[in-house]
């Protein structure tokens, strides 16, 4: 990478980590906290406090990703930024239910997913692209790793109330880097929404990309419905020492992703390593379901399954924007971001149902499934996988 390229993975890579450390804290905490409220919240209430938030992100993704083919990345993000740190604040400053479910719906309004993900297309080159994607997603599981950590013991100091308003801090703090610290994207003349959003729904291998997001996310929600019950069962240890394993695992299974990106451009083989990946989470699930209760079965999966996510989390996105021109990134990264906020609805959703019904070799089955259907998608199309690089002359840079 260049200079520009690392400092703008790099900048927006501890955005998306300030943005997410305190969101994600909330999860292990959150249930116990509202039942502990003055007038208790129920069941349903606290299933809509933390679902809204995802569902939101889904609906916005798109009309905000063609807004920054619009106006620009960067004011899209400050206002998504700005969004999301009122919500924090609404959150942390009531003890109603009703009023902590509308901050995390204005948390989900700052959609800014498919935004950042397109100004990271717009100021990389294609044989760098999957790698800083990569980085990206690494660093939202670092950010994942740390607050299953970090979640109750800081809400033992500040409370949970506490973390919401550490999250609106982290969230404004991020908006500085945004406006100074991350190269300006190219300013490029901007598609109309029935150009840019029609052509991102109606493309084939942009909806089979999409629908591999949707799967990777379903599978990997569905995996941390079963793998908590797992590691205190297989393994014996409590909530609070799970980060022993989670985070060795993600720092591990990020480490031979790299290399594999670089082979990968040098070789021209998108299309194998892809289908590799898929089969990696597919066997690695099948193998959950069977030996979940032998400590090197579990590990083992769990090790496979990352390695291939951590792949695809970076390829996935990459090859999204080498499929349509720049002009058009937000608009077609916007519908992947709703896709991919869908898929981990839908996931823990169907990993709960299962989990009642089935067990932990149920809920892995179905994980298995669900990267069977996907590996059936990717092998029986093209999948935008042996899309060409375009040669788009890089126009002047603006502040946009």
């Amino acid at each position: 990478m260049n200079r520009d390229e690392i400092r703008a993975t790099a900048g927006l890579s501890v955005i998306y980590s300030l943005r997410m450390l305190g969101m994600f804290m909330i999860l292990p905490v959150f249930a116990l906290y509202a039942r502990d409220l003055p007038v208790p919240a129920t069941a349903l209430q606290i299933g809509l406090a933390i679902g809204l938030y995802g569902l939101i992100q889904a609906a916005l993704q798109i009309p905000f990703g063609w807004l920054s083919d619009r106006i620009g990345r960067k004011p899209v993000m400050v206002g998504g930024l700005a969004l999301f740190a009122l919500g924090s604040a609404l959150a942390g400053a009531t003890h109603d239910i009703h009023w902590i479910m509308a901050g995390r719906a204005l948390q989900g309004a700052g959609a800014i997913s498919g935004a950042a993900s397109a100004w990271l297309a717009d100021v990389t080159r294609p044989q760098v692209r999957s790698t800083a994607m990569a980085i990206l997603g690494a660093g939202l599981g670092v950010s994942f790793i740390l607050a299953l950590v970090l979640g109750p013991i800081v809400a033992g100091f500040i409370g949970v109330s506490g973390i919401f308003d550490l999250t609106a801090v982290l969230a404004t703090a991020a908006i500085p880097l945004v406006i100074w610290g991350i190269p300006a994207a190219p300013k490029l003349p901007p598609a109309g929404p029935p150009a840019s959003i029609r052509a991102a729904l109606a493309d084939p291998q942009l909806l089979r990309l999409d629908a591999g997001i949707f799967l990777l996310h379903a599978t990997m929600t569905a995996v941390f419905v079963a793998s908590p019950l797992a590691l205190e069962k297989t393994l014996g240890l409590a909530g609070d020492e799970h980060w022993k394993v989670w985070l060795p695992l993600l720092l591990v299974s990020i480490v031979p992703v790299f290399p594999l990106f670089r082979i990968v451009e040098k070789r021209q083989i998108a299309k194998p390593m892809f289908i590799g990946a898929v089969t990696a989470l597919t066997v690695a699930m099948l193998l959950a379901a069977g030996a979940w209760q032998s400590k090197p079965g579990l590990v083992a999966a769990l090790f496979l399954f990352f390695l291939g996510f951590n792949y695809l989390e970076g390829a996935l996105p990459s090859l999204i924007s080498r499929r349509v021109p720049p002009e058009r990134k937000g608009a077609a990264l916007g519908v992947y971001s709703s896709a991919q906020f869908l898929g981990g609805f839908a996931g823990g959703s169907l990993g709960g149902i299962t989990l009642g019904h089935f067990g932990v070799s149920g809920v892995y089955a179905t994980a298995g499934a669900l990267a069977a259907i996907w590996l059936i998608i990717v092998a029986t199309g093209a999948s935008g996988l042996a899309v060409a690089d375009r040669a788009i002359p890089a126009p002047e840079h603006t502040t946009n």
